[in-house]
């Protein structure tokens, strides 16, 4: 028999969980103010579906991290409506706006995981052709994601351990890794900080080179060898459409080893991107942290 306050059964009763304060209180939801600027994805390279599709994911995932977010994508190569170039597309998407003191109509985020210096340069000037008074974001590294994105790439790839704390060994775990990059000395310097934060979370030496300098693949791989390392692994630090056919493939066949995929649309390139759209606006969705 129930009383007027519960049930008699001894039952526990479910209560509405109380809303937490202070410290450990959770954060309420954040979505894009509106009339934000759009989020225009910059896509690098030559065009392709596969870029298209990766982008198109990479966009997916920043949206679902900021509700209400107007965002599209553009190739700094493009042509025609299957792959819009960049300039056309901040032309458009401008077009009608009402003009903010305070924010741009646009904000460009260049899909590059490094500062590509001639990448950037095409960006720059198409921004600038536009006419659109667009804002253009840095890249999206270096920073803890990406190294936390490429040790994945490593593990998806038998090449490394997935997880430090377990104490299994994979048979095919390289210790020695060739980290990949393109865009000159500035992205293997910036790439280098990703290196460190790498080698940290696998306990193994990590040197950067650069698969568009002649020589700077080989050159890391004798180094790692001369060092002790006996079993070497390129790994990409590198979403995929920067990168021309076939130069990874080569780049591994030069070091005599194995190769991980390139970061792609991991879930943490789509947080980058949506980090450096925020920066411009001031609004905080929670932060995503590196395992």
């Amino acid at each position: 028999m129930s009383s007027s306050t519960g049930p008699g059964s001894g039952l526990p009763v479910r209560m509405p969980r109380p809303r937490q304060s202070g410290r450990h209180r959770r954060p309420e939801p954040v979505s894009a103010p509106e009339g934000a600027p759009v989020l225009v994805l910059a896509v690098p390279g030559t065009p392709s579906a596969e870029a298209r599709s990766l982008a198109e994911e990479v966009v997916s995932i920043a949206r679902a991290e900021l509700p209400g977010l107007h965002a599209v994508v553009a190739f700094t190569e493009g042509t025609g409506e299957e792959y819009p170039a960049l300039q056309d597309v901040l032309t458009e998407v401008t077009a009608g706006r009402v003009e903010s003191p305070d924010e741009p109509p646009a904000v460009v985020v260049p899909l590059l995981a490094g500062p590509d210096s001639v990448q950037l340069r095409a960006l720059r000037q198409a921004v600038l052709n536009s006419g659109s008074g667009a804002a253009l974001t840095e890249v999206l590294g270096p920073h803890p994601l990406l190294a936390e994105a490429v040790h994945v790439r490593l593990s998806e790839a038998g090449l490394a351990r997935a997880d430090r704390a377990r104490l299994f060994t994979v048979a095919t775990a390289a210790d020695g890794i060739i980290l990949a990059t393109v865009g000159g000395e500035e992205a293997e310097q910036a790439a280098g900080i990703t290196g460190m934060l790498l080698s940290a979370r696998l306990a193994v030496p990590v040197l950067t080179a650069g698969v568009d300098t002649e020589g700077s693949v080989g050159a890391a791989a004798r180094q790692l060898m001369e060092s002790g390392s006996q079993q070497l692994a390129l790994a990409p630090c590198l979403i995929g459409p920067e990168v021309p056919e076939g130069l990874l493939a080569a780049a591994a066949e030069e070091a005599g080893c194995a190769m991980a995929e390139p970061l792609g649309a991991y879930p943490s390139v789509g947080k980058l991107v949506l980090s450096a759209y925020t920066g411009h606006l001031g609004i905080q969705p929670q932060p995503a942290t590196a395992h």
